[in-house]
């Protein structure tokens, strides 16, 4: 993902969150809220129960593969991705159906 498509300042990850709009899978946790500004950005979280750093690291680079291949920015909206621990016990494939499935349901 290019830098302007990301969220990585706490501050709008505590706005985006404190927004309380938000959708769920098992595996994910998509969190929304709308914006004017011409592209959406997408932030990602992952948690410690995930795992060690080189497990989260493995779990964001797969999800930032799944965004570029079934997000395409042109929302109006910032989104964060948290990820669950059932994560872990998904293939890629459930994983991004899961994803593409809450995208699907945002509608702003």
């Amino acid at each position: 993902m290019k830098k302007e498509f990301r969220i990585r300042k706490n501050e709008e990850f505590q706005k985006i969150l404190q927004f309380k709009r938000f959708y769920a899978s098992p595996s994910l946790t998509l969190y929304v809220k709308p914006k004017n500004e011409t592209h959406a950005r997408v932030g990602i979280s992952v948690g410690k129960k995930i795992g060690g750093a080189v497990q989260r690291n493995k779990v964001k680079r797969q999800l930032r593969m799944m965004l570029q291949e079934c997000f395409d920015f042109d929302g109006s909206f910032d989104a964060i991705v948290l990820v669950r621990p059932h994560f872990n016990e998904e293939s890629y494939n459930t994983n991004k159906n899961y994803l593409e499935t809450l995208l699907k349901k945002v509608k702003i």
